[in-house]
């Protein structure tokens, strides 16, 4: 971990040097020399840090050593970033006459250094001086330790996705996983008036959450229980948090409730005769009255209802009244053995099996039968190809520490010491999550990416990094309980509480969950002065931390989701003292309602998320001073976005779902940097003159991932909307074109055949269609050969369909609210392949109001025997009050699992009900 951070100091101070030499700008004057002196004092402590970073867990001076260099390292960090900043600021202000020249002397700030600012370049020489003279210290204090020195840099294993495995299918438990379900079951014989309650009990890592999961999401589980809740409870035990948490999981959607009373009152009306399984998951506390807070709502449910609770504490069990207590002890050695070998040797060779069983054998002896070690270790060992690795790892020294088992789990020290010292450094950032949290990936990586841990080269983008990264983190089992987008990618995943344990030992005085209330807050504000990672979490009552400014040197902030927290305002002077702040958090607090003037002085700032508070109105300018800002968050508010946008040139993802933005500000087409925008509106010049014009997407041929463009009606022409150039935008997958309202009929298709996409494209909506009477030409399968999803809405003008059944991998169709549209043919079909719509899996005709035939029929006759919708699972048709029928050939397709007819009153005299025995869901619905 000390590795990655010097290397980040020796990136930066070459970075740094380019910068001055390519401006041609000389800030500090004869600077190089004591810059190559400090990257080589450096590069020669790193060639020992190898050495260093094992013999810290049994040498308490070592540690101590390497502490010392951490820190250095940030202060480094700190001033290079300083420097390349106030370089930065004076290219922009080149670049962009109006604005004021820059106040050098104003650019470094004050708390991240140890001197009196008197200029900027006064400043950097000073600091420089001091840092090399501290740095030159550590180097000679590593000569009394007599370290090995390695020249070898290891580079993080890249790893494709489809060979990392979901470790969580290998359990082992098979007859525990029955006794449990059987448990949960079980007949009325086992019902009492008290609440059932069934009690997994085991260490740490003997695999209790997943055997609760596996049961949880058991088809017979599942069918059983109309209600099903998973509560991740840790510690400590909040009545209120827990509770919410329960609501939250019955609603499906989140709580407005800040009394526990009205909480509870809640669950009590849900769960109301109703047969539930609530899974309550890590529990830790002994104290009866904390659970009797929550147990109260938990007696209105049906008999059969069940609670399913984890713990390491046999306490816990007893104090919470279990009915039935399932104590969980270690695998036996066979079993040890094939949830270890189901994993090291996935996908090998029977000969390479045979060649390395022996030495399996015995690592996996290794794992003492916990689990969470044989997965770890299994993953471990997948990685390694060669007989010679396998016997490193069986004879490695570390078997031997036994300081290391009273701290640590050794197979994951083993795993960690594997990673490269890039990957080390994310890994152990992930000590600033709370245990239990979801990690969203994409939030991870931008944290990563916000902290400089990614600073990529050959051309590669940072985010590709992270992302191998996190996959070369995931193939370690060193992440779990993953959620998936509909394309099988992993959205998001937890920490196992030992691994977080082990992230936490490695960034002991750096990354600190931080729980607040009014009795504790000046004590561990005063005892974490030196974090550089900091999680807020708020008890009920408890305001803003108003000492959190003595945090100065922090890196990160993250102070999500606060909410109740109604009379509390931020610091006054909180962005005065933490200006070394990389990442800053404040979403959900719903108690900021305007941001704080000296914002702007967070010039090291790279992260800012800002979403769902009570932000209106224009964003304050100082936002655009924030030359270092990657990503900007600004979801669910109401706002217009600064005219000094342009100059935020590093800007890499701006983002707003659910908020409403009328208008971008004139220059965003200068951030070329960008990969997300949310969204493009476009206003008409009658409005203002000062705003942005479509043809500013010319240059954003980074951008990634979806884009909604609105407002095409106030584009003049074709020729204005082809400046956007959107075919040359091949990382845009999802688009969506939205009202180009009060265009005529051929202005509006000249306007939408001038913004064909890419032919990358994998989603397209287009609504609001309203004057053309057809489709731009480039809706078809030449242009749009990727595209899986197509949503066309209220395009009132229009009478037949496009020749959709030749656009190759279409997956999803929705069609709404055509009104104009009387009869599907074979036209809808097209003609150009031999399988009409070879991958279409789900069908939608929504608000069809004079649609009166549908057929499947062939515009030549003599193709009927074409294929047509082989994979069609889903049929829906919904206030087609026109439509006769529906096509006998699609009802009769073997894969349609789904047919709802609703309010389409003609259609089900005409179907022969039982030709659909082979339809698991048949509904025909017209309301009243």
């Amino acid at each position: 971990m000390a590795d990655a951070l010097v290397s980040i100091v020796l990136e930066r101070l070459a970075s740094v040097l380019e910068q001055q030499i390519r401006q041609q700008v000389t800030l500090v004057v004869g600077v190089e020399s004591e810059v190559d002196n400090l990257k080589s004092t450096l590069q020669s402590i790193r060639a020992v840090l190898g050495d260093a970073e094992k013999r810290q867990f049994t040498e308490e001076l070592v540690k101590v050593w390497l502490e010392r260099l951490k820190d250095i390292s940030y202060q480094m960090d700190d001033v290079v970033d300083g420097w390349s900043t106030a370089l930065l600021k004076l290219q922009i202000a080149a670049e962009n006459p109006g604005i004021p020249k820059p106040k050098i002397s104003s650019c470094l700030p004050s708390p991240c250094v140890c001197f009196k600012q008197v200029s900027l370049r006064h400043d950097i020489a000073l600091q420089i001086k001091d840092i090399k003279k501290q740095l030159n210290a550590i180097a000679n204090e590593r000569n009394q330790f007599n370290f090995v020195s390695s020249s070898i840099i290891q580079q993080p294993h890249r790893r494709i996705t489809s060979s990392v495995i979901d470790v969580s299918q290998f359990c082992g438990r098979d007859a525990d996983i029955n006794i449990i379900i059987g448990k949960l079951l079980g007949g009325s014989c086992q019902e009492s008036s008290s609440l059932y309650i069934v009690s997994i009990v085991g260490m740490g890592g003997i695999g209790k959450t997943t055997l609760a999961q596996l049961a949880y999401n058991h088809e017979k589980v599942k069918s059983y229980f109309h209600e099903r809740m998973w509560v991740c409870v840790s510690d400590p035990f909040d009545p209120m948090r827990i509770s919410r948490a329960i609501l939250e999981a019955l609603q499906k959607k989140s709580s407005g409730f800040h009394d526990l009373e009205a909480v509870q009152q809640k669950i009590c009306t849900l769960i109301a005769d109703e047969k539930f399984l609530l899974v309550l998951d890590d529990v830790w506390t002994e104290n009866y009255e904390l659970w009797e807070q929550v147990e109260s709502s938990l007696k209105g449910g049906a008999p059969g209802s069940r609670i399913l609770v984890t713990t390491r504490n046999e306490n816990v069990s007893t104090m919470m009244g279990t009915t039935y207590k399932h104590p969980l002890g270690e695998l036996s050695k066979e079993q040890c053995w094939s949830l270890f070998s189901n994993i090291a040797f996935y996908g090998r060779s029977r000969e390479k099996v045979e060649e390395l069983e022996n030495i399996g054998r015995k690592i996996a002896d290794k794992c003492r039968g916990l689990p969470l070690a044989a997965k770890v270790l299994g993953s471990l060992m997948r990685l390694k190809d060669n007989k010679e690795d396998w016997e490193s790892i069986l004879n490695n020294e570390i078997w031997q520490l036994d300081v290391i088992e009273k701290h640590l789990s050794t197979p994951l020290l083993l795993s960690y010491y594997d990673l490269s010292p890039a990957v080390k450094r994310c890994f152990s950032y992930c000590a600033v999550f709370p245990k239990d949290q979801i990690i969203r990936k994409d939030r991870l990586i931008k944290l990563w990416m916000a902290n400089s841990y990614l600073n990529s080269r050959e051309s590669i983008e940072m985010e590709k990094t992270g992302g191998d990264y996190f996959e070369d983190l995931v193939s370690r089992s060193l992440f779990q309980d993953f959620d998936r987008d509909d394309e099988g990618n992993i959205i998001s995943c937890k920490m196992h509480d030992i691994v977080h344990d082990l992230a936490q030992y490695l960034t002991k005085n750096e990354c600190f969950i931080l729980e607040i209330d009014d009795e504790k807050e000046v004590r561990m504000a005063s005892s974490f002065q030196k974090a550089r990672h900091a999680t807020l979490i708020s008890t009920p009552g408890a305001g803003f931390p108003s000492t959190i400014h003595n945090l100065k040197y922090l890196h990160t902030l993250s102070a999500t989701g606060m909410a109740h927290l109604n009379t509390a305002k931020l610091p006054p002077n909180l962005f005065k003292h933490l200006v070394c702040l990389r990442a800053l958090d404040l979403s959900g607090h719903r108690l900021i309602k305007e941001l704080p003037r000296n914002l702007g002085k967070l010039i090291h700032l790279r992260l800012l998320n800002l979403s769902n508070n009570l932000i209106g109105g224009e964003l304050p300018e100082t936002i655009c001073d924030l030359y270092n800002l990657q990503t900007l968050i600004l979801s669910d508010l109401l706002i217009t976005l600064p005219q000094g946008m342009r100059k935020l040139i590093n800007l890499r993802h701006l983002e707003w779902e659910g908020s409403r933005v009328l208008m971008l500000p004139k220059g965003i087409g200068r951030l070329t940097s960008l990969r997300t925008l949310t969204g493009f509106p476009i206003i008409g010049d009658h409005f203002r003159r000062d705003v942005c014009k479509i043809g500013e997407l010319k240059n954003l041929n980074s951008l990634r991932g979806g884009l909604v463009i609105s407002g095409i009606a106030n584009v003049k022409d074709a020729e204005e909307a082809g400046e956007a150039e959107l075919k040359n935008k091949k990382h845009l997958h999802h688009l969506e074109l939205e009202d180009f309202g009060r265009l005529a009929s051929a202005a509006s298709k000249g306007v939408a055949e001038a913004l064909q996409p890419h032919q990358n494209l994998k989603s397209l909506k287009i609504s609001n269609y309203d004057a053309a009477t057809e489709f731009p030409s480039w809706i078809a399968a030449s242009s749009l050969a990727q595209l899986k999803k197509l949503e066309i809405v209220y395009c009132a003008q229009v009478t037949c369909l496009p020749p959709l059944g030749e656009l190759p991998l279409l997956e999803i169709l929705i069609i709404k609210n055509m009104k104009r549209v009387k009869y599907v043919g074979g036209e809808f079909l097209g003609s150009s392949s031999t399988t009409a719509f070879p991958k279409l899996k789900q069908l939608i005709f929504y608000g069809m109001k004079e649609w009166e035939k549908w057929e499947v029929k062939e515009e030549d006759e003599e193709e009927e025997w074409r294929s047509v919708m082989p994979c069609l699972h889903s049929l829906i048709t919904c206030e087609c009050p026109k439509l006769e029928s529906l096509p006998e050939r699609l009802l009769q397709i073997t894969a349609l699992q789904k047919l709802h007819i609703i309010d389409c009153p003609t259609v089900r005299g005409g179907i022969d009900l039982s030709k659909l025995s082979h339809i698991s869901q048949v509904q025909f619905y017209r309301p009243f």
